[in-house]
């Protein structure tokens, strides 16, 4: 009986198809890929609509960190300036102790009162000194002046601390939720995209129907609202004349709006100041029962009142509605209705 040989080894190129068809067998064997079904226009609208609604709310508190920050602002600049003159002061006090010491020193030595003063923490050493009744008649003046521009320019410079930590956490705050609206706002164009190119033509036909009634709105204004003067004239007036401009979110006009940077504008023409946000536009004004009504009156929608527009009569109002759309004119009944103000 002949010696058995020995199979030989599998050769390299033979070994790596092998372990790639035992790890990926799925792959060498499955078919053609399937396309991904385009996603209903339904669906998709339903989807676009919340991550509009989300991205709202986000612009609202955007806005309320936009607005807090300048504020801010303006107080750091304010403390800064009150800090700057405080230095300026107490380095003019300093310089006359100097004077004062020098002309003691002539004279022999000098009072530990001015010597203390002169030293790089004034504020405790002059109260050591008082303490231990080292000041004189003829500087008593001049060191309590010294003591109390420290302690107001100590205070100062504490309040200006504090602010310009505000200020960087209020700057923290309005970058994370600009990129919350910026997610939202790309998760929703994402959607869009996933259209099928019919329904694409549909969304795209179903925007230009709705500019071309906020157009015809323009000059079909309601009964109620042909009638009005005064400050409400003004609003209106006004909001009419933003129809068809884009909503820009953060913007407050001319050349596009979000919500409350709409209603904001149409006030400030009237001469009224608005707060920036929706929610603080709610609490500016008295409460008007949906009776009530009158062209001119802010209307706000949802739970949180995210979104307010401006009432002009016949049921409808004035509003500047999301990212892609422009100001429109827009049943009051088309979003949750919560209530009404009159500033």
């Amino acid at each position: 009986m002949g010696k058995r040989r020995k199979p030989s080894p599998p050769s390299r190129a033979r070994l790596a198809v092998v372990t790639t068809a035992m790890a990926g067998g799925v792959v060498l064997t499955a078919g053609p890929a399937q396309a991904e079904p385009a996603p209903s226009l339904a669906s998709v609208k339903e989807q676009v609509d919340q991550l509009n609604e989300e991205a709202e709310q986000s612009i609202e508190r955007y806005n309320g960190f936009q607005e807090k920050q300048q504020t801010l602002q303006g107080d750091a600049n304010r403390i800064q300036e009150k800090v700057a003159r405080g230095q300026e002061a107490m380095n003019e006090l300093r310089t006359q102790l100097g004077g004062i010491a020098a002309e003691q020193y002539r004279n022999g030595g000098i009072d530990p009162s001015v010597q203390l003063m002169l030293d790089s923490d004034p504020g405790g050493y002059l109260a050591r000194a008082a303490a231990q009744n080292q000041v004189v008649d003829s500087q008593a003046a001049l060191l309590r002046r010294a003591l109390d521009e420290q302690r107001r320019l100590d205070q100062d410079r504490a309040e200006a601390t504090a602010t310009l930590a505000q200020l960087d956490e209020a700057g923290t705050s309005l970058a994370a939720e600009k990129k919350a609206v910026q997610d939202k706002l790309a998760k929703a164009q994402a959607m869009l995209n996933k259209l099928s190119a019919a329904d694409r033509a549909k969304v795209n036909a179903q925007e230009a129907a709705a500019t071309r009634a906020s157009r015809s709105a323009a000059t079909e204004r309601p009964a109620d609202a042909a009638p009005a003067t005064g400050r409400a004239a003004a609003i209106l007036q006004f909001a009419y004349a933003q129809l068809g401009k884009p909503y820009v979110w953060g913007a407050t006009g001319p050349s596009g709006f979000d919500c409350s940077g709409l209603t904001g504008a149409a006030y400030r023409a009237a001469g009224v100041k608005l707060p920036r946000v929706s929610q603080d536009q709610w609490k500016a004004g008295a409460r008007i029962a949906r009776g009530d009504l009158q062209p001119g009156d802010l209307v706000f929608f949802y739970g949180d009142i995210h979104h307010v527009g401006i009432y002009i009569g016949g049921g409808k109002m004035i509003h500047a509605p999301r990212t892609g759309k422009n100001v429109e004119v827009l049943p009051i009944d088309a979003m949750p209705y919560v209530g009404a103000v009159r500033p």
